[in-house]
């Protein structure tokens, strides 16, 4: 089943794969998952809850140290049943927050990686003039040949989609 998808990416997207650097295909590919990625949160998540239930825990961690300060236990008392009601709520939206979106993104995710890997396993998408710590932790995520100042394509995806994302998020106004 997934062979005959990969045919039809090969199809669509191999020209393009065949005349651009593997750099600027990973890149671009990033930067469109991460975009629509953040996109499906900001749909599925509602925001405005979100954000009042991180100005309800600001709130409740003053008043817990408030109450810690002052020795007082029975506000303690009452601040850590507000804390259990707030952690329900947190759990709540979490749920929806993460299910939601990954039903679509999962899918579209294990697809676009394992296509990606036909193309660029074990080919070298950016080279640093230095070892850069960061790229072992890839290497080791995935049993990879590359040389310490190489990352490969699953590195190189992860972080141009981390970067554009967390530029979405701020630009959204995401929580």
């Amino acid at each position: 089943m997934l062979e005959g998808i990969y045919i039809a990416l090969d199809e669509l997207f191999g020209p393009l794969l065949r005349s651009l650097h593997p750099m600027w295909v990973v890149t671009i590919s990033g930067a469109i998952l991460g975009a629509f990625f953040v996109f499906l949160n900001y749909v599925f998540v509602d925001q405005e809850k979100m954000k009042r239930l991180q100005k309800m825990a600001k709130e409740i961690q003053e008043e817990f140290k408030k109450a810690q300060e002052l020795g007082d236990e029975k506000k303690l008392r009452k601040v850590q049943q507000k804390q259990i009601e707030l952690l329900r709520l947190q759990n709540e939206l979490m749920k929806d927050a993460f299910f939601k979106p990954m039903l679509i993104s999962w899918p579209i995710i294990i697809v676009f990686w394992g296509w990606l890997r036909r193309w660029y396993m074990e080919v070298a998408i950016v080279k640093y003039p230095f070892n850069f710590f960061l790229f072992d932790i890839f290497h080791k995520m995935y049993h990879s040949a590359l040389k310490p100042d190489e990352l490969g394509y699953f590195g190189w995806y992860f972080l141009t989609s981390y970067v554009v994302g967390s530029i979405l998020r701020k630009i959204l106004d995401m929580a």
